[in-house]
This record gives C-alpha cells, structure tokens and sequence, in this order.
C-alpha cells in the first residue's frame, strides 16, 4: 500500500462523528484565516497562486500526517515559513533593518492593517502554506487543541491589524469552539448528543466581548477633525481621520464647522494626503512617513512656481493641508512634521484652536498644451503602484473604459474624457445607499448617483485599467473668500479628487465631481447652520463661492471649483470632540452599527447558544411541566381520568421515587405512604381503565383531587 492510500485510508470520513465535527470546525477556522488572506492577495495579486499555496499545503498536510512525525513536520513547516519571509523581504524595495522589521510588526499588532505595508502581496503568499500546513497536520494527528491555536493564533494576528471583519472573525470563533469542544468529545468517547456544552461555550464565548465593546471607555476618540458638528457620518469625519483607509460610505452629512482660515495669495485645493491601493470596498495608503528635512520634499518634474500659504487652525486636527506640493514647512512645527512617502505632510501630535503653520509650495505650471502630447515612459515602480487593481474587478470596466477613451487618445484626453463622461452621466447627492462588491464597478454600471469618493475612485479604477498611474486624493477645497487673500475653510470644504501622473510634469490635478450641485449642497447646509443659530462657526456670515476654473491646472492663478467631501469610510470610535457625547450634544451609550452580515452572525450564534443552553439546563421541559400540571385540557371522560393519574405520578415521582420497573401501582403506593386523595385517584383510574363506568363526573372528580394534590405539594 503506498504512502498516499494509507494517509487516505488514515483520514477518510469513516470517522467518529466528533472527530469528523472537530475537523469541520478547524476547517472552519482555517477558512477565516484564508479569507483574510485572500482579499489581502486580491487587492494587488493573482489569486491562482493563492489558491495553489493554499491547496498543495492541505493535500501535504494530508498525505503527510500519518507517516511524518509531528517535530519532523514542524521543522518543515518552519524552514517553510522562514524561506517565504526571506522571499518577501527580498521583494521589498528597500533594505530593512532587523529594528525596521520588528518596529513595522509592532505597528501592525497596534492595528494597522498589512495592506498598508509594501509588497503585502507577497507577504501574504509566503505565510499562507504554514497555517494551512500545520493546523490540518495537527488536526488530523487528533491534536486538535494544538491546531486551533496555530490557526487561531493567524487569526487573532488578523484581528489585531484591523483586516479581519467581525463576519469573519465571529466565523472562525465558530469553528475554534467547534474543533475544541467535538475534539473533546471526540477523545472522552462521548456521544454527539453532549455537543449542547459546545454551542453555550460558543455563545458566551462569541457574544461577551460583543457585548463588552459597546460600553463606552474613558479614553475619548482620537483626535482627527474635531470640534464643532463634524459628525461621523460627515465625509470629513471619515475621508481626513488620521487613518490610512477607510471605506466608501453610504448617505452622508455635510459639517458647517470652520477648520482652518488660509491666507494665500491664489485659492487651491489644500491637499491633506492620497491613497494608492484600491481594495474595491475603499482605499489604502501604504508606504512609510519620514520626519521631515529640508531634503526630504522635492519640486516636481516640470515648470513650476512657488506659493507661501499660511493656516491658522480653528479646530483640534492632526491633520495638515498645503497646496500641492508642498517643498517647505516653516521653523515653527518642523520639528513635529513627517513626510508620507506620496509627499503629504503629517502633523506629530494635534494642532489646537490658536495654533498656525505655514508651508511654501511649488504649484505645477502645465497648460493643457503642455500635456496633451505623447508622454515618455513611467518610471517602473512608480507605475506599478499606481496601476494596481484588485484581481477580482471586473473587466467590463476596462471594456467600457477603452471603448470611451478610444485607442489613440493621449494620457490627458484619455484622463479628461473620463473626467467629463463621469460629470454629464452621473448626478450628484449625498444620499446613497453603499452597493455590494467593487464600488468603480457599481458606480459605472448600476448607481446613477453619488457623491466626490465615488466619482473619484470610479476615475482612478478607470484609467488604471488603461495603464495609467492614477492615486486617490483628499483634501479641502479653497473655500470662502472673505478677505483678499484670505480664505474660511469649512468641514464641508473636504473633498476627494484625482491625482494624475505625467512624466514630464508630475501629479496633475483632476475633479471628475459636477461643481454646481455640491456647491449647492455646501451653500444648503451653510443657510441652515446660520438659520438655527449654531454654534461653534467663527467665519463670516456668507455663501461659499463658486469661482470658475478647470479641473486641470494653468499657468494661471484662477481657483480651482470648491467641493465638499464625499464618502464616510471606517469612523473614528466615539465622538469627535472626545466629549463623551453625540453630535446633538446628548449624552448615553451609544451603540456600534454592525453590517446586517454581522448582526445576523451574533444573531444565529446567539439563538443557537440559547437554544442549546434552554436545552441543556431542561428549562423548555420544565416550563412544560409546569402548565401541564396546572391545565389539563377536556377530552373524554376515560382520557381525562388517565391524564389526571399521571399528573399524580409525577408529583408522587418528586416527591418520593420514581416507580420501579415491575413494581404494582398498589405496591407503589403503600412503598411511598400515598395518602388517601392520591389513592382516590388511583381507584378511579382502576375503574376508568378496566371497567365500561367512565362517566363525566368520574373525570370532574379525579381532575378536582389532582388540583387539591397539587397545591399541597
């Protein structure tokens, strides 16, 4: 027989029912862990590969478990794991430090997600064989506990980097407590009937720290944007929280708090920062910050003039707008500024209401003369950056993209045929419901509405599918003019728009969002802040203004459209003004919204645990029992006779002994004293039972003696 049929023969389903429901529930929890994983790779990889690592692994662990020792495979497993690491740290396109490298998993274990870390395609490739190898391995040696840890423990490292969903999460619970309590039945020889223990544990397990997150702690939010009415369903609450993802929202608010007062020369688009990795749902920015240096910010490539810009701060941020792009900071914070590695700036700690800053830029001079031509080639990695779409998107948009943008348009008509398609097709609104599946994809096909995060992310995903580098940008637009070279930036200026990339001349600015209906939306929201006399705004009374201009930038100084912010992504946790309040000013607890997937995984985990523990403590039995001996429903007279005797035999069987097997009902009851009303009864069923008697008064009175037993009882 040869090695393969005797692991086969070994691991084939003729197994104990436990063991084979403690291999599902490992199954289970390895299934979530590859979840995870899987739309790590789909982000910016090829998914086939995923699936072969991830198979050969189970068909090794397969064939192997029976004929390999358990240290012998372990060490495999190990110089497995330990040569895919070399593999992606040879991927990276610099050279790490072994301080770098322990710093960066630090960061990661505090929760910042793996899809912001380079090349996190390839480290999810070279971990994804150990797990799978090492938890069926050890599941199917009977090592079920072991298992659950290895596979659990992937899975809490998933849970502590924020990209396992709670969905997910709950999945692989399930399936843990699945593998321990069926693998413990499984070696105790016990019977799949015992497995109720299993779906309490479950419950508790699932549905205590569920519970325990929606009680408030007393740490307050973060601070990102606060102060004021800047809600978390405002775009800006989601789209400029120190956070590098977020994910596109549904309906959203528009925040009429003043942030910053920008003194400036001309009117642009104060640029906080971009994301360059598309998961489909939202966006990543990846990449490291650097503290800033005189020699750490570069002008662009081309022609470009310089623009001094100061902001003095209005309201609590950790955020720093400056026009693009930005080649000096001023003395004052320099000392507490970095650098992303796209070239935005970043505040070390938060600046407060009295706080200014000012930075120098070097605006883009490039007419659309000056772009329409041919342009030279990309430098390697800066389009592979740039160009990435997840595996999974589907390729009717690449077709209609082509298909409007014609084969012989230049990168610039390509960038503004789109620009225009997207502004004339699609209407603007703030209400909308978040579709399923890749947003680019419902947003040209399915949505005929939207907000700035969808028309930009459709931009982006579109001329990425033609091959050109595009990244997701936010940011405040110039705001309201209410002095010469003085501008009010409200929350409602946050915007999201279109970066570019042009060889010659670099980042180039487009908006693919319509600017008269979000102007309208702006001004709306500014008469009804003014009209209900809130708080919080120190701007001067007035509209915001509507200056003309292009999307695309000129060698002139005319503004660029204002716009506000689209898109309510992954809300910082509690108030913005860390008050312990909502926005509304009421206080309370305030519980999380889960997905509808997720209420209905606590809701199923919840009805199954009761039912079990309901089960397991005979509460529905007992409840039973209690209204049968308190209400006997009529029949005829020999069943209501019957029905009544067996009533006193349960309370006989309570109160004393059950009746023994052979054991006379006469005998029965001499053997426990039965007194004489319990002796009646007996005597009327003798007579109901084995005689033709049985009249209605027999049954009114045996159903009488049982309710004067009872209450004696």
């Amino acid at each position: 027989m040869s090695t393969v049929d005797r692991a086969w023969r070994w691991a084939r389903p003729s197994l104990p029912a436990t063991r084979t429901l403690a291999l599902v529930g490992l199954a289970t929890l390895l299934g979530s862990v590859l979840l995870v994983l899987r739309d790590i790779v789909d982000v910016s990889g090829d998914l086939s590969t995923f699936y072969l690592f991830a198979g050969v692994a189970a068909v090794a662990a397969t064939v192997l478990a029976r004929v390999l020792r358990v240290a012998v495979a372990l060490v495999l497993a190990a110089v497995a794991l330990a040569v895919g690491l070399a593999v992606y740290v040879v991927s990276l396109p610099y050279d790490p430090a072994v301080a770098a490298m322990v710093e960066s998993n630090v960061e990661l274990l505090s929760g910042q997600s793996l899809l912001e870390i380079e090349r996190s395609t390839v480290w999810a490739l070279s971990v994804t064989p150990t797990p799978v190898f090492v938890t069926w391995y050890l599941g199917l040696r009977g090592w079920y506990g072991s298992a659950a840890a290895v596979a659990g423990g992937m899975l809490g490292y998933l849970v502590l980097t924020g990209d396992a969903s709670l969905s997910v999460t709950l999945f692989g619970v399930v399936g843990a407590a699945a593998a321990l309590g069926f693998g413990d039945l499984h070696r105790r020889n016990a019977s799949v009937r015992d497995a109720e223990t299993v779906a309490v544990v479950l419950a508790v397990m699932v549905l205590t720290p569920a519970l325990v997150s929606v009680v408030p702690g007393g740490s307050g939010a973060a601070v990102g944007l606060a102060g004021g009415d800047g809600g978390e369903n405002t775009i800006e609450a989601s789209l400029l929280s120190p956070e590098s993802s977020f994910d596109v929202a549904g309906t959203i608010d528009l925040s009429p708090a003043v942030r910053f007062r920008v003194t400036s020369p001309e009117s642009r688009y104060w640029r906080v920062g971009s994301y360059n990795r598309y998961t489909g749902e939202g966006w990543v920015r990846s990449g490291e910050s650097t503290a800033y240096r005189e020699d750490v910010l570069s002008s662009p490539p081309g022609r470009s003039r310089l623009l001094q810009q100061t902001f003095s701060v209005e309201s609590s941020t950790s955020i720093m707008p400056a026009a693009w792009r930005p080649v000096e900071v001023g003395s004052a914070v320099a000392n507490r500024t970095s650098v992303r590695e796209a070239g935005g700036l970043e505040r070390e700690g938060p600046f407060l209401p009295g706080d200014s800053y000012s930075v120098i830029s070097a605006v883009p001079v490039a007419s659309p003369g000056d772009l329409s031509g041919p342009v030279g080639a990309d430098p390697p990695e800066l389009a592979e950056r740039y160009t990435q779409l997840p595996a999974s998107t589907p390729d009717r948009v690449a077709r209609r993209t082509a298909n409007l943008v014609g084969a012989d348009a230049t990168r610039y008509e390509a960038a503004r045929r789109i620009q225009q398609w997207l502004q004339t097709n699609r209407e603007y609104s703030l209400e909308v419901e978040k579709p399923s599946g890749n947003i680019a994809d419902a947003f040209l096909f399915e949505m005929e509405r939207g907000y700035c995060t969808y028309y930009a992310t459709t931009m982006v995903t579109m001329l990425r599918t033609q091959d050109i580098p595009a990244r997701l940008v936010v940011g405040y637009t110039p705001g309201e003019e209410v002095e010469d070279d003085e501008y009010v930036v409200r929350g409602l200026n946050s915007h999201a728009w279109v970066e570019v990339y042009f060889p010659e001349t670099g980042w180039v600015q487009f908006d693919p969002t319509p600017a008269e209906p979000r102007q309208e939306a702006e001004q709306e929201r500014i008469d009804e802040f003014e009209s209900s006399s809130e708080t919080g705004s120190t701007a001067t009374p007035g509209g915001t203004p509507t200056p003309d201009g292009t999307a695309t930038p000129t060698a002139t100084p005319t503004p660029n459209r204002p716009t506000p912010l689209g898109g309510t992504p992954t809300p910082p946790d509690g108030p913005q003004n860390g008050s312990g309040a909502d926005d509304d000013g009421e206080g309370g607890i305030q519980l999380p919204e889960l997905p509808s997937t997720d209420r209905l995984a606590l809701g199923a985990i919840a009805f199954v645990g009761l039912a079990a523990g309901v089960r397991r403590s005979r509460l529905a039995e007992r409840a039973y029992r209690f209204a049968w001996l308190r209400y006997q429903p009529r029949a005829e007279p020999r069943t209501d006779v019957e029905r009544s005797w067996q009533r006193v035999a349960y309370l006989l069987e309570r109160r004393h002994r059950p009746r023994r097997t052979g054991e006379t009902v006469r005998g029965y009851l001499s053997a426990v004293d039965a007194g004489p009303l319990v002796r009646r009864v007996a005597r009327l069923r003798e007579r109901a039972a084995y005689g033709d008697d049985a009249t209605e008064a027999m049954a009114d009175e045996a159903r009488s003696l049982v309710e004067r037993i009872r209450r004696q009882s």
